[in-house]
């Protein structure tokens, strides 16, 4: 009997003893089993600590305006699984992930794989079977021992590099940076979205042969005005659109995938890269909501260089007062998040990730480990949900909430505001 795809998600937790089991010799083991070869025509893999969701969803855009076909494999997940992957910015149906799902079963035997190898293989094998002129692969964690670097890219992109992940990844942006300078081929473009990258990012890269293409040095980002921006390099220049995705780091993440696309061998004209830059959308990046007339705003922000950016737009829209409801897992920097925003905060709330599983904590622990921070003394709530409607009674009219600090709390938080609507 047929599994459905809720049936496939279960079975695919319980076949790895860990979540997470870095490295590429069982992914690659089982590809080749399924004669899975390059999923598209042209292929961007996307790495970095913050913005990659959203320069995913930039190169989508803008490719779908010029007229061509786009897989993306994203993760994680929002609301539902099948964002995960996406074909000309569509979400794959059930069916399609079932498939997907059959097909890796059938071809991995006894080799275990994780959670999120299973979900790469199955995206990979959706992507073989239409005919994508380009293929946008997001990296999970790191990049060089990342499923998703089974595949050779023709160009990358590596957005930032911060702390994050540093069981993982290496004590030190100079360590995580060359993990996540991995996903680099040799000759092939990097595209660096930080204006100071690591010298470990640009030793690899020079060692393989990549070209680099640096942010504020061989491409450069110019706002304008609220409406307008430029994005410039040598021999060329275009006016740009302010994207809907509204935090000024956005332009940032636009530029890269405006980088990384002129580098490839497509074809994309300036009134396509427009047309994009102002449709792209993804969810729980500084979204906004309006109950009652209270500003609800939605971000995924985790770590703290993404709570800084948070800060920054925060900034750039004054309110009379923000209150924010904050639900972190476990293994984040709950203290420096916290620092990044306090400036912005007027009042906090707190509640717990437990849905997460063993990455998750409850809002008790997490207020333990604010002690001395702007967070300290925060109400204390079982959920996002409870958090939320709490805060919506603390602000006035012309207040406005935040909720933030994982996707878990970002997802929770839609929920609640598409149910509500």
């Amino acid at each position: 009997m047929s599994r459905s795809l809720v049936d496939w998600l279960a079975f695919i937790e319980r076949q790895h003893p860990k979540s997470i089991a870095l490295g590429l010799e069982r992914v690659r083991d089982v590809a080749g089993r399924m004669a899975l070869g390059k999923p598209a025509t042209q292929v961007i893999t996307v790495g970095g600590t913050n913005g990659k969701g959203s320069t995913v969803a930039f190169i989508e855009a803008i490719v779908r305006a010029q007229g061509l076909r786009v897989g993306a494999y994203t993760s994680p997940h929002l609301l539902r699984y099948n964002e995960r992957v996406r074909i000309d910015v569509a979400d794959a149906d059930d069916a399609a992930l079932v498939a997907g799902f059959e097909a890796v079963e059938a071809a991995r035997g006894d080799t275990p794989l994780t959670y999120f190898e299973y979900g790469t293989l199955c995206a990979l094998w959706c992507f073989q079977q239409q005919a994508l002129d380009l293929v946008v692969l997001e990296v999970g964690l790191g990049g060089r021992l990342d499923a998703v670097n089974l595949v050779d890219a023709d160009a990358a992109i590596l957005t930032t590099v911060a702390l994050d992940h540093q069981d993982w990844l290496g004590v030190d942006t100079e360590a995580i940076g060359l993990e996540k300078a991995g996903i680099a081929r040799p000759f092939k473009p990097l595209v660096l979205g930080d204006d100071d990258p690591p010298a470990s990012v640009l030793r690899h890269a020079y060692a393989i042969g990549a070209p680099t293409w640096r942010i504020a040095n061989d491409f450069f980002v110019e706002p304008i005005d609220a409406q307008h921006w430029r994005w410039r390099e040598l021999g060329c220049e275009m006016m740009l659109p302010t994207p809907q995705l509204a935090a000024p780091v956005q332009l940032r993440n636009a530029a890269c995938a405006i980088a990384a696309l002129r580098a490839l061998d497509l074809t994309v004209d300036a009134e396509a890269m427009a047309q994009g830059v102002a449709m792209a959308q993804v969810a729980g990046r500084l979204q906004r909501f309006q109950r009652d007339g209270v500003e609800v705003l939605v971000d995924v922000a985790h770590n703290p260089q993404a709570a800084q950016a948070l800060a920054v737009a925060l900034y750039a829209s004054p309110a009379r007062r923000t209150c924010a409801v904050y639900a972190a897992l476990s293994d984040k920097d709950a203290v420096g998040v916290v620092h990044a925003l306090a400036s912005q905060v007027a009042g906090w709330r707190l509640a717990g990730t437990q849905a997460a599983g063993a990455r998750g904590i409850d809002a008790a622990a997490l207020a333990g480990r604010l002690l001395g921070t702007a967070a300290a003394g925060a109400a204390c709530h079982d959920t996002v949900t409870e958090a939320l409607e709490a805060a919506l009674s603390d602000v006035g009219p012309d207040g406005r909430v935040l909720v933030f600090g994982s996707f878990l709390a970002a997802g929770e938080a839609l929920q609640f505001l598409n149910g509500s609507d």
